[in-house]
């Protein structure tokens, strides 16, 4: 019992109890409870932008020399790519067989409903603004801020910049970078501490602003999702990892929880960070320079969890509202989906990308109030998904692309 006290994934689950039972029992009141929520995740977001600009600059500069560089980008990319888009597509399938949208009544959330801002067409970026969206105009600005895929682009060029100096120039920049790492490795696991305290206060809040009631209209949308997580999670991903490498995945599984667990009650993949680039060296053989090099990058755009979410709720709201979708707006919620997934910075926040989908498949987004009491545990389960992929993607791009000095 004094261990079980003692664990950190139970003080977690304990906290989140504790706070769906507080603000049931206090209704709004339990809103004075919500800077706890706001302070850790603003301790996270603080660490979020240095912890990525280090890591990437890190990984590219001990990749950079190496013949295997340009295989080991091109994998990951493909790797997230085809996991994202199948996990859209199981979205899209389970939303058509189970129809969580049907028989919903979203009457309860007018209130809401009239001061959602309402968001156009306009919020969603085109093709060439994306891109060129990536490449920074002013690097400190996009560290300011927290422009994650500007600030990775930049990483990944100044460290395969870095590599092509001579060793005696490039060696004390690295080891300063990585000594840095460390540090920031250490503030994680101190912010990591206060993670049950923060829970608490994000769960308490939330059942107290939205009520219980509303949360219990939308629980068809959350199992119907747990079971696309759970197809990609303990299928998908363990399948490949089976298919393309030796790794035991039993093993697998039993050494993730830690990281899973990290990522659950945080609901960011750059926060469980870390932990997760020390599970794949220490417990699956990765080396450091394949984890400093696709972890990063994986905890950025590997958003498979996040693209499930965005088609199930497409599909969702179309049965709410008696919503025959055509083809064409079945292929828009797909590609949408699937694109608007990659580069959604890894901390946790509403997913407002979701409007990006709605707009593009011309589904009203006036309902999107009722999801936002569900938003923090959608996050914290898509991105416990989503750590996940990177372990699996980093596993196997090791194997297939083994770097040598």
């Amino acid at each position: 019992m004094k261990k079980l006290l003692k664990s950190m994934g139970f003080q977690i689950l304990a906290a989140m109890v504790i706070g769906v039972l507080v603000g049931m029992y206090m209704g709004k009141d339990a809103s004075m409870f919500a800077p706890l929520g706001t302070l850790f995740i603003q301790l996270i977001k603080m660490l979020v932008v240095p912890l990525v600009a280090l890591s990437i600059i890190s990984g590219a500069a001990a990749l950079g020399a190496t013949r295997s560089a340009g295989k080991i980008g091109v994998s990951t990319l493909a790797y997230i790519f085809i996991s994202t888009f199948f996990s859209v597509v199981i979205s899209v399938a389970l939303g058509l067989i189970f129809k969580p949208g049907e028989g919903v009544d979203i009457s309860s959330a007018a209130a809401m409903m009239e001061t959602t801002t309402q968001l156009t067409k306009s919020s969603a970026p085109g093709f060439w603004e994306t891109i060129i969206g990536i490449v920074p105009d002013n690097i400190f600005a996009a560290l300011g801020s927290g422009n994650i895929l500007q600030i990775i682009f930049f990483g990944l060029f100044m460290g395969i910049g870095l590599s092509t100096m001579p060793a005696k120039r490039k060696d004390p920049i690295i080891n300063s970078i990585n000594y840095l790492l460390e540090a920031m490795i250490w503030m994680i696991k101190v912010v990591m501490y206060t993670a049950p305290i923060g829970v608490f206060g994000l769960m308490a809040d939330s059942v107290g602003s939205f009520g219980f009631d509303l949360i219990l209209s939308v629980l068809n949308l959350v199992w119907v999702f747990l079971i696309g997580i759970l197809l990609i999670g303990i299928v998908f991903y363990p399948l490949t990892i089976k298919i393309f490498t030796k790794q035991n995945i039993m093993e697998f599984f039993k050494a993730m929880t830690k990281p899973q667990l990290v990522a659950f009650s945080t609901a960011s993949s750059l926060a469980t960070l870390p932990l997760n680039m020390e599970t794949c060296e220490k417990e699956f053989g990765v080396t450091k320079e394949t984890t400093a090099f696709v972890l990063p990058l994986g905890a950025t755009i590997n958003m498979a969890g996040n693209a499930m979410y965005y088609a199930l709720v497409a599909l969702f709201f179309s049965q709410v509202y008696g919503i025959d979708l055509t083809m064409a707006q079945y292929t828009a919620i797909i590609l949408t989906s699937t694109v608007g997934a990659v580069g959604q910075a890894g901390v946790p926040g509403p997913t407002l990308l979701v409007v990006a989908v709605l707009v593009a498949a011309d589904i009203p987004i006036d309902g999107l109030p009722i999801l936002y009491a569900l938003d923090r545990v959608f996050d914290m389960i898509r991105t416990t998904l989503n750590i996940t992929g990177d372990a699996a993607a980093a596993i196997i791009v090791d194997k297939f692309n083994q770097v040598k000095e």
